[in-house]
């Protein structure tokens, strides 16, 4: 059963909801049913219609498809149950594809932050259901927060660090206030515009309107974003939950290291920005690296509790699937932060175009 969504959608783009035996599911889709499907999955704190003029980009025998993650855009609201990492959304998009017909081959998937995370645990879960993957400013497949080094290794054994109580509260709270304003750091089009991309890029008024009401769409719920939280002794003093987005993508519950491991052994496209403040070894998001710099009191020191090695983490699982007989390739766009198919349109679309075609 599908019901179309009134949107003020791109010329090209349709918005249709999905009932699944998991949830409804609400999905961006351009082209007809072909040989040829690209599923586009959004990071967190937004939703499908970042990825509007990419979808439109393709070529025309191409059937894109962009759902809104659980809890996110228009899908229904359910809680996520973080004890089963990112799982959750790889069986939401399974019903997705397979119960609609969308996706009743193999689907190229293109995830962004913690969608790429989504994708690499589909891969997981259904390796002969994957044509290709494109991780865009991927999330590290040791979750957000609370390790190491480039084995994941836990700074502490509650994973202290990570988890629901990482997000700033003031940023949730106007997310659940709908502020569409800019007066405070923590106003959504602030953060978006301060970290999402790197500044000075600004996207056209229209459009960063719309990317707005996109991570307005978060549901701010105790069962979603970020989720909850518990306290700890270990620095710094909070522990994950077992609710919602912020724990899913906890190193207590998320580990993507068995990618490596995959047969069939789809190809990889890795591409991010030099300047991602997000996803970085050195990111403005990780309590390891603030701490370092002050921002957080208390801070134990590298020994005990170092800035999380982002991309180093992403980097190794990904040379340890080449040794297993994968393909991977690493694209990094120069002056490009965490949402490289925003910043540089040009140079990912072309790249993504190349990879879906196989060449």
């Amino acid at each position: 059963m599908t019901t179309t969504t009134p949107l003020s959608l791109l010329p090209g783009i349709s918005a249709s909801s999905y009932q699944t035996s998991r949830l409804r599911i609400h999905a961006l889709t351009r082209g007809p049913l072909g040989d040829t499907t690209v599923v586009f999955l959004h990071g967190n704190a937004s939703a499908a219609r970042f990825w509007e003029e990419t979808m439109l980009a393709l070529p025309t025998h191409v059937k894109a498809i962009a759902p809104d993650l659980r809890g996110y855009g228009r899908t229904e609201v359910k809680d996520i149950d973080a004890t089963r990492g990112l799982r959750d959304f790889s069986d939401d998009l399974y019903a997705l594809l397979t119960e609609t017909g969308m996706g009743s081959g193999k689907v190229h998937l293109v995830g962004w932050s913690v969608g790429a995370g989504v994708a690499m645990q589909y891969a997981i879960d259904h390796p002969g259901r994957v044509a290709s993957l494109t991780l865009v400013a991927p999330m590290s497949p040791y979750g957000f927060g609370g390790t190491k080094d480039a084995a994941g290794t836990p700074c502490w054994p509650d994973f202290a660090g990570s988890g629901g109580g990482t997000a700033a509260a003031e940023f949730v709270q106007r997310i659940g206030a709908s502020d569409t304003g800019e007066e405070s750091a923590f106003s959504p089009r602030k953060v978006m515009n301060t970290y999402y991309v790197k500044p000075p890029f600004r996207a056209a008024p229209e459009r960063e309107d719309v990317f707005v009401e996109e991570i307005l769409s978060s549901s701010t719920t105790p069962g979603c974003y970020p989720g909850d939280l518990t306290t700890s002794a270990n620095w710094p003093g909070i522990a994950p939950g077992k609710l919602g987005m912020n724990n899913a993508i906890s190193p207590a519950y998320c580990d993507l290291s068995g990618f490596a491991k995959i047969d069939p052994r789809p190809r990889v496209l890795w591409i991010r920005g030099a300047d991602d403040q997000i996803v970085s070894d050195t990111s403005l998001f990780d309590l390891g690296f603030l701490g370092k710099l002050g921002a957080v009191p208390g801070w134990p020191g590298d020994e005990v509790c170092p800035p999380q090695p982002m991309v180093g983490q992403v980097r190794a699982v990904l040379e340890a699937y080449a040794q297993a007989g994968g393909q991977f390739r690493e694209l990094v766009l120069a002056d490009v932060g965490h949402s490289p198919h925003l910043e540089a349109p040009a140079a990912f679309r072309a790249a993504l175009i190349d990879h879906v075609a196989g060449k």
